[in-house]
């Protein structure tokens, strides 16, 4: 496996450390990038750092606050300044809210779609053109098996927000692959535990709304919900899977990517219905003689 500078956001804790830990273990450089990095992210700076030493990889840690653009083109132009290139981008940061969803104010909403949309706009901004200009590369997208599999109540601003982050990631890959670029969208289950998705997930803003939900018929709808949640994720489930995936991914020659990987010990369904769509997608390509779009062009 060739050695490849990698960076992945949201990279302090759940997914995004796994996977960074993994692809350092594997060989490459791994940019482990989270906000804050001398304040509230501190701690998981010198846990890296350790990690990183005795394990004699190369992990590295870096500040970028996907909500900021100047964060992000700071952060791009110090890998592009280190190294020179970037072969791997992965969206992984994100943010979930749980509650009912008229509860939760528009500007909730809002700020829930820059963190688990938008951001992946700043961020691809700033490294595409060099990926670009290099003719290769690889975005990996961490989506989410609500975006066509089983969709429990209480969470829908963030289903949603995974949503159109997949329908984006979609579209991404057509638009880059002339360009010698591969997209591969990673699709994880319901983990309940392993990741601090659910430990910090968001409350509604609307507190009496909220009251009104849990005074009538939906009360304690919360945590039914939670704990039927739970009980399809079998015990053994650990989220280092996904982190493998990525590790296979990453180490698959460039055009042989599988377009999407499901890690769902809880089997919702998505696989299912991914399938369905992705072959509609594909099939109003070769309809259209844009078939060429469906796999990277080899340019470097």
């Amino acid at each position: 496996m060739s050695k490849k500078i990698i960076l992945i956001t949201g990279a302090s804790s759940g997914f995004g450390r796994l996977t960074a830990e993994a692809l350092a273990g594997a060989g490459h450089r791994v940019y482990a990038s989270m906000r804050d990095i001398v304040g509230r992210n501190a701690s998981n700076v010198e846990a890296i750092a350790g990690f990183a030493r005795d394990n004699d990889v190369d992990l590295r840690t870096l500040e970028l606050d996907v909500q900021s653009q100047v964060s992000v083109d700071r952060a791009i132009d110090q890998i592009i300044g280190e190294d020179g290139r970037i072969d791997v981008l992965i969206h992984n940061a994100g943010h979930m809210v749980f509650g009912p969803a008229e509860a939760f104010t528009p500007e909730q909403f809002a700020e829930l779609y820059d963190i688990n949309v938008l951001s992946t706009q700043r961020v691809n901004r700033a490294a595409l053109p060099h990926m670009r200009r290099q003719k290769h590369g690889l975005l990996i997208w961490i989506s989410s098996s609500s975006s066509a599999g089983g969709t429990p109540p209480y969470l829908a601003p963030y289903f949603a927000a995974k949503a159109a982050m997949d329908a984006i990631a979609v579209q991404y890959a057509r638009e880059l692959s002339r360009w010698g670029i591969e997209t591969s969208i990673i699709v994880p289950g319901a983990f309940t535990s392993g990741t601090n998705h659910f430990a910090h997930s968001g409350v509604p803003d609307d507190h009496a709304r909220q009251a009104e939900y849990e005074a009538g018929p939906n009360a304690g709808l919360g945590e039914e919900i939670k704990k039927a949640f739970a009980a399809i994720v079998p015990p053994d489930a650990d989220v280092s899977l996904v982190a493998d995936a990525i590790v296979r991914v990453v180490g698959t020659a460039s055009g042989k990517r599988p377009f999407r990987v499901h890690v769902d010990p809880a089997e919702d369904g998505a696989d299912v219905g991914f399938s369905v769509l992705d072959r509609v997608r594909a099939e109003m390509l070769h309809r259209v003689g844009l078939s060429d779009l469906l796999k990277p062009r080899a340019l470097a």
